[in-house]
């Protein structure tokens, strides 16, 4: 059997980051990759620049005030 779950080492454990179907009190090997981080851009890192797109898809133009609509 091959399965590939992604989890995080809290300097104990490997928690997986999602349920697994793995049965309890039983031996499997495990191989470890260090998994790289993503690129995250720019603008994924602050909410507020979504909420700008939003604002801009309904027409609003300056979120400083409440004029828009």
């Amino acid at each position: 059997m091959l399965k590939t779950l992604r989890a995080v080492f809290d300097g104990t454990v490997l928690r997986p980051e999602e349920p697994t179907d793995l049965k309890p009190n039983t031996r499997y090997v495990v191989t470890i990759e260090h998994e790289e981080e993503e690129k995250i851009e720019a603008e994924t890192l602050y909410p507020l620049t979504e909420i700008l797109k939003l604002a801009t898809d309904m027409g609003g133009t300056d979120l400083s005030t409440r004029q828009w609509r």
